[in-house]
């Protein structure tokens, strides 16, 4: 098992009486995690998995005395893929309130219902971790950064998948697609809220060839036949299911700078290019540059998330389309990243940014100093 940063970090609060959540796509690995951590525990472990119809059949609507009779003199109690329970949230909460001797983990591959479920049920209960699809930086520990560092193109074109990355590019792919589709639809098109499965396809496809570039709305439902208020509707839904993340624009100080901007990046590269089916090579490709800007802001979010670093981030634009590709405000100090796939020209950060932003730091990424940008020291 290639070891996992989060592992490190979920044992430092075991045993506090709160419950461990552990969110993150299907298949990064989360099941394997929590089962790594529980098993070295050498204590007694219940599972109950959602994925099993019979499971959630027993704990629909558990009273408080049956939960107490599954429990048992089990010392660890593991709820995986809690969002296809009915009533998580109840469960839980009996969990926490009455079994306090039991160290609960939860896991859930969707933050759809889990999120709403847990929010007010396990207030001040619970510590939760995300976990994605392998990092750089996880891979780099595994195999050596020499040897990672070799792969980058493979890594842009395939992703980070656990799975994935056991394989060649012919299996990747396969990989990929399948994943993509399970990812994708599973959890996504039993909701009430998906009503149209091939407008949500078209819409993935549509983000997917308009990474690196702010996307609106309004030109995406005219794109794919739907309206606007849909198209905002499924991407937050695939937001919430780990598929994509959005990144919106700063805008404070100067009057030209667009104040309701977004751009829309994949949680990982290879889920993208399934979706538009194409893994060239990127001597081939017409959007290396996305992809380089799409692996570098996955891996930081992966980065900033297992590092506990708080802050937000945006992209800044103007009306006269001076941009900056990424900028962090962490504690009110201002970061701006450039990212450069070739390095010929040196990155210019726009005056009227650092007139309109004075102290900021910039600083320009590319292939050879990406490193620390990831997460690296």
């Amino acid at each position: 098992m290639i070891p996992r940063t989060q592992e490190q970090n979920i044992r430092h609060w075991l045993g506090k009486g709160k419950a461990i959540i552990v969110t993150g796509p299907r298949q990064v690995g989360k099941t394997t995690l929590v089962r790594k951590i529980t098993q070295s525990l050498d204590r007694k472990t219940l599972w109950l998995t959602g994925d099993d119809p019979e499971t959630r059949s027993l704990l629909d609507n558990v009273s408080l005395a049956r939960l107490q009779t599954i429990v048992g003199q089990n010392e660890v109690v593991v709820v995986d893929e809690a969002q296809r329970f009915t009533n998580a949230g109840l469960m839980l909460k009996l969990l926490t309130d009455h079994l306090p001797q039991v160290q609960l983990f939860v896991t859930g591959s969707s933050s759809l219902d889990l999120a709403s479920q847990t929010k007010e049920s396990l207030t001040g209960r619970k510590f939760e971790f995300s976990l994605y699809p392998l990092s750089f930086v996880e891979m780099s520990g595994h195999q050596g950064f020499l040897a990672e560092r070799s792969l980058l193109e493979h890594r842009m074109l395939y992703g980070f998948y656990p799975e994935v990355v056991q394989h060649e590019p012919q299996q990747a792919q396969k990989i990929l697609n399948d994943l993509s589709d399970g990812l994708m639809y599973k959890d996504l098109l039993t909701l009430d809220q998906i009503k149209k499965p091939s407008l949500l396809v078209k819409l993935l496809q549509a983000l997917a060839l308009q990474i690196g570039s702010e996307v609106s709305y309004n030109e995406v439902a005219q794109l794919i036949g739907a309206d606007p208020l849909t198209v905002e509707k499924y991407v937050d839904l695939l937001e919430q299911s780990f598929v994509l993340f959005r990144l919106p624009s700063l805008s404070r100080n100067a009057r030209n700078e667009i104040r309701k901007g977004r751009k829309i990046y994949f949680l990982d590269n290879g889920i993208r290019n399934s979706i538009i089916n194409n893994f060239s090579p990127l001597a081939l490709r017409t959007d290396t540059g996305a992809l380089w800007e799409n692996f570098l802001l996955a891996e930081r979010m992966k980065r900033n998330a297992y590092t506990d670093y708080f802050c937000n981030a945006y992209f800044w634009r103007t009306t006269t389309q001076q941009e900056i590709d990424y900028v962090e405000d962490a504690g009110g100090r201002l970061h701006a990243f450039e990212f450069k796939w070739q390095t010929k020209k040196p990155a210019r950060f726009p005056k009227s940014f650092l007139e309109a932003y004075p102290g900021s730091e910039t600083t320009l990424i590319d292939r050879e100093n990406f490193d620390g940008f990831v997460g690296l020291n």
